[in-house]
């Protein structure tokens, strides 16, 4: 069994790491660079950079700060925001990012996936689902969630399992899912969404959106097939370190990377 990735998440807004509630609401988290060093220092096993207003505001990614983020860190870094094309792709992989996590165009456009896999190889791309509960009924079966662009500010009316089926079968190597309902609220992560987006690909799946506390991490791993979690404020804001995460994780005999593995 794969060893289970813990995941810190800069999103970026006028170069500061930001963080919200429901993609709205965002306060001041810190200095992007100096935040990457911590997460490299506590055993973070990648990093994520989400230029989160990019899209909205039609601009590429910054580049110039994917750069000095990736000065600091040596694990896979993970970069997204704004991307529109290939030539896109080929910047920020040029400016040190391992990975590229691709949303709005990904909806837009579903054969860029193709093309940029082809081109990069999928284990570069990441496409970045951000979904929203759309109806609910006692029957989980009869749950669903829609998919969102633009930093989740436009419904798309897109089936966000049907979407993370067609990403897979386009050449994506990866899935970021973001429960829009739970991100920010610290009540833990969507174990229902994750479980079936998880279960609906054979790709690894990154679950994103309601980390509070270090039991949400192994109720996610035990719960669903989530290769990795991501987390944001409870890392900016020094609540929980990766290491205790780690720690906790490897007590209930979940696999993960130590630091003296």
């Amino acid at each position: 069994m794969l060893a289970k990735r813990i995941i810190p998440c800069l999103d970026i807004q006028n170069s500061r790491v930001v963080k919200g509630v429901n993609f709205v609401d965002l306060k001041d988290a810190g200095d992007p660079v100096e935040n990457a060093k911590i997460y490299q220092k506590e055993g973070a096993d990648e990093l994520v950079f989400l230029d989160i207003t990019a899209s909205l505001q039609k601009r590429k990614t910054v580049i110039e700060l994917v750069k000095k983020v990736s000065k600091v860190v040596f694990m896979p870094f993970t970069v997204g925001g704004g991307i529109k094309s290939n030539e896109d792709i080929r910047e920020i992989l040029l400016a040190g990012a391992d990975k590229v996590s691709i949303n709005s165009s990904a909806v837009k456009r579903p054969k860029m996936i193709t093309e940029a896999s082809n081109i990069f190889g999928s284990q570069c791309i990441v496409v970045a689902i951000d979904a929203k509960r759309k109806a609910q009924s006692a029957e989980r079966e009869n749950t669903s969630w829609e998919v969102y662009t633009h930093g989740g500010r436009k419904p798309t009316g897109i089936d966000a399992i049907g979407w993370a089926k067609k990403a897979e079968s386009l050449g994506a190597g990866e899935i970021l899912l973001t429960s829009m309902n739970c991100d920010g609220t610290k009540k833990g992560f969507d174990i229902s969404l994750t479980k079936a987006i998880s279960e609906a690909v054979n790709i690894p799946v990154i679950a994103s959106g309601g980390a509070g506390n270090i039991d949400h991490f192994s109720d996610l791993f035990k719960k669903t097939k989530a290769t990795a979690a991501l987390a944001a404020s409870i890392f900016h804001y020094r609540e929980i370190s990766i290491g205790q995460i780690k720690k906790k994780l490897n007590q209930e005999k979940i696999k993960v990377r130590l630091e003296n593995n």
